[in-house]
């Protein structure tokens, strides 16, 4: 199913007064993001637009066989070296197969230095099983890719997808076959199941929506920071 991307009505409104006025002036918004995996991840978040409507996404990615909470680490250092101001840092994760005490360590990690963190348990591919079906019950590694590769093929006439964890067509196909909106809604259903701060018990569950919800326009709270951005001339 084709996703149409849509942005908040006061962020469209400003843009049309200012465009009255004059030229508008065109906001970018930086992103730093960290992620555990060397390519999936990546591959995935370097597919979505890099402009929507008046925004143009400036993306940094870093990544690639780390442990949970040196991922969070990288990202410390790596925006506090730097010399662009992001507007977000977001580390990517999962649960795998690292201790409970080590992954939930990480996401405190990440709060207390101002990180967002776009988490699953047990796997990031948690996040493309739910374009197709809600999942309520946990699933190891091995299943979740069983699972994608018969979703998938389900939507074709020929059965002959095999799911690589390096795919770089991921994003378009999820889009093309599954649904994001409902990846979205299925995710936001899992989180309310979430009851204290014992992270790494909580599987299935994965915070990827809330990253792709800012990179699609639709957080709420990241409009209201480009609102700011965009009238004070930052």
């Amino acid at each position: 199913m084709a996703r149409t991307i849509k942005i908040d009505n006061a962020l469209q409104k400003r843009f049309a007064k200012q465009k009255k006025k004059s030229t508008p002036r065109k906001i970018v918004s930086y992103f730093l993001i960290v992620c555990e995996g060397e390519k999936t991840e990546p591959n995935y978040f370097k597919s979505f637009p890099k402009v929507v409507k008046n925004i143009t996404f400036n993306f940094q990615f870093e990544g690639g066989g780390i442990s949970t909470i040196k991922v969070v680490d990288k990202a410390i250092e790596l925006r506090d070296s730097s010399n662009q101001k992001f507007d977000r840092v977001w580390v990517v994760f999962d649960r795998d197969s690292f201790r409970s005490n080590s992954f939930n360590s990480a996401i405190f990690k990440a709060r207390a230095n101002n990180i967002s963190c776009a988490w699953s348990n047990e796997a990031f591919e948690l996040w493309y099983l739910l374009h197709f079906h809600n999942r309520v019950t946990a699933m190891n590694r091995d299943e979740y890719k069983k699972a994608i590769e018969e979703a998938v093929n389900s939507k074709l006439v020929k059965k002959n997808f095999k799911y690589k964890k390096n795919d770089t067509n991921m994003y378009s196909l999820l889009n093309k076959l599954g649904s994001q909106d409902f990846a979205i809604k299925c995710a936001k259903e899992l989180s309310e199941n979430i009851n204290g701060e014992k992270f790494a018990n909580y599987n299935p569950q994965t915070m990827v929506f809330k990253l792709v919800e800012e990179l699609n326009g639709q957080s709420e709270e990241f409009i209201n920071e480009i609102l700011r951005k965009f009238e004070e001339g930052e």
